[in-house]
């Protein structure tokens, strides 16, 4: 929920990590009580968030923004992704570390629709928590079987399809700022 709300957190990390835990023989946490417990926290955490960001608005993100990595260009691109793409960029910004962190906030300050924010981000919450959780879980339980030289090179494979997650969005994240600031300078014109 607080990672949600805009603060960085590692909940992917610590939703994985209770998930593999539940998966062992040690535990007596019911999977279910912890993905329905992701799933509100998740929710609730971006509904919170967007208060904050359509109350506090855009001109303190864009003074406060560059100390927790939220540029001008990236503000730039919040406000483009919103304006064409909201429930897209709600639904599958949950899904990316950084954007996770100031999509509930960016859509409050862009004044996107609530009732379209509250449907893509249920859905969001719903399948990156589930997702997670129950992805965590049943592979816990392989992994704990699945001991040695296939848990190594399964660990190979997770680290080299992140860093090539990472290394397109790193590409997408200019090409897209570019685009943004394309717009603004055709919007600003037809305004003039």
């Amino acid at each position: 929920m607080l990672e949600s709300m805009g603060l960085i957190l590692p909940a992917e990390s610590l939703l994985i990590t209770i998930s593999i835990y539940c998966a062992s023989h040690y535990s007596s946490l019911n999977i279910n009580y912890i993905a329905l417990s992701a799933i509100v926290g998740a929710i609730m955490g971006d509904n919170f968030g967007y208060l904050i960001g359509r109350i506090v608005g855009y001109p303190v993100l864009k003074k406060y923004g560059p100390k927790f990595k939220l540029t001008p260009d990236r503000l730039l691109l919040g406000q483009y992704l919103f304006k064409h793409h909201g429930g897209k960029a709600v639904f599958f910004g949950r899904f990316v570390a950084i954007l996770r962190f100031f999509t509930a906030l960016l859509a409050g300050a862009t004044h996107m629709h609530w009732k379209d924010f509250l449907i893509y981000n249920a859905l969001g919450g719903m399948c990156w928590a589930g997702t997670f959780t129950y992805t965590a879980y049943f592979l816990g339980q392989e992994f704990l079987r699945l001991k040695g030289t296939i848990g190594l090179v399964i660990g190979i494979i997770f680290v080299v399809v992140a860093v090539l997650v990472f290394i397109f969005l790193r590409n997408n994240e200019h090409r897209l700022v570019k685009r943004a600031e394309q717009e603004l300078k055709v919007d600003n014109n037809k305004k003039s």
